[in-house]
């Protein structure tokens, strides 16, 4: 079957930094659904793994997104069977969505939103586990309590994990949500996923915090350049605070938490599935949740842009406008060409 990937460590600027591969069609292991692929979104993990060469002779397939039909399952599976559409982020140990055909732990998987195309919810699974896990697993909020004195802040609202944690939190939770922003594209976009409050990361955090008359927030979220913020953080945060990070800032000294008797957590949304977690199932149950409240009205899809087909071309370009740092939302592409 087609698929697309790479064969070793390489930029986006190199011609053969995405190839395209011809492999076989997986099949199902035991608790596996094989999924007919239709739309795929594009991440920072698909960036970042790019640039790590895969075990030697191999390929690695990328896309940890993916929106499709299930055309086979495993003897163990009970929860899906062959036509279900479904989405899901799947795992990093594993090949990727940008083929024909994915093999996933039924685990990890849930029914589609019935109220959005294909494109529209391929742009949700990763980012909404992200946003989900390190809202309710990472700091200990309680979905759908609606009464707090607090304030969330997010630092990176426009970005795939920014998008959608901003309507969660905004949605489930009665935090005050301020987002982070730098350009009236980007200020506008958080603004209608729901953030109270956009600041400019330009400038120091507290003290674009303090323009707004929040001298501190009970809770960061740090999607981007965390390590540069890590000291404006420090002084926004209340004592007691928590900081929950997933970008890679490289060394981080937290000595500086400490005085404020601070936390400081890190999400990663492929622990689950890497380590094979008892409770891996939970990133099932979690999509099922988010197609849910999608078809109720109360998320919407972070698309915000789409490439059209599926081909190397295509993404090759997707790839190169989230190294630009200027997207927004989520880039999708639907459907491979005959």
């Amino acid at each position: 079957m087609k698929a697309f990937g790479h064969t070793r460590a390489t930029r986006i600027e190199e011609t053969d930094a995405l190839v395209e591969l011809n492999i076989p069609t997986p099949e199902p292991g035991p608790r596996d659904v094989v999924v007919e692929v239709s739309a795929v979104s594009v991440n920072p993990v698909d960036t970042k793994l790019r640039s790590v060469a895969p075990p030697e002779g191999e390929a690695r397939v990328l896309g940890y997104d993916a929106v499709g039909r299930v055309v086979a399952t495993g003897g163990q599976v009970r929860g899906f069977r062959a036509g279900d559409r479904v989405f899901y982020a799947g795992s990093n140990l594993r090949q990727g969505s940008n083929a024909r055909f994915q093999a996933v732990d039924e685990r990890l998987v849930a029914c589609a939103p019935q109220s959005l195309t294909d494109v529209e919810a391929a742009a949700l699974p990763l980012t909404a586990l992200t946003a989900w896990e390190l809202l309710f697993d990472r700091l200990g909020l309680t979905a759908g309590q609606m009464e707090s004195p607090d304030a969330l802040l997010i630092v990176g609202g426009a970005g795939g994990v920014g998008s959608i944690l901003t309507q969660i939190a905004r949605r489930l939770t009665g935090l005050k949500v301020i987002a982070t922003a730098s350009r009236p594209e980007t200020v506008e976009w958080c603004k209608s996923m729901g953030a109270h409050h956009v600041i400019d990361h330009r400038r120091p955090l507290d003290q674009e915090l303090a323009r707004i008359g929040l001298p501190h927030v009970q809770y960061v979220a740090g999607l981007t350049a965390t390590g540069q913020h890590k000291d404006a953080i420090v002084r926004a945060l209340a004592p007691q605070g928590a900081l929950a990070m997933i970008d890679d800032p490289g060394e981080f000294d937290i000595m500086p938490f400490k005085r404020k008797s601070l936390s400081v957590h890190w999400e990663y949304m492929f622990a689950r599935p890497a380590f094979n977690m008892p409770d891996m199932a939970v990133q099932g149950r979690i999509l099922g949740q988010i197609a849910s409240l999608v078809d109720a009205g109360l998320l919407r899809t972070t698309l915000h842009q789409t490439l059209g087909p599926i081909t190397l071309e295509n993404l090759r370009l997707a790839h190169e406008i989230l190294e630009s740092g200027k997207g927004i939302g989520k880039v999708v592409l639907s459907g491979f060409p005959d």
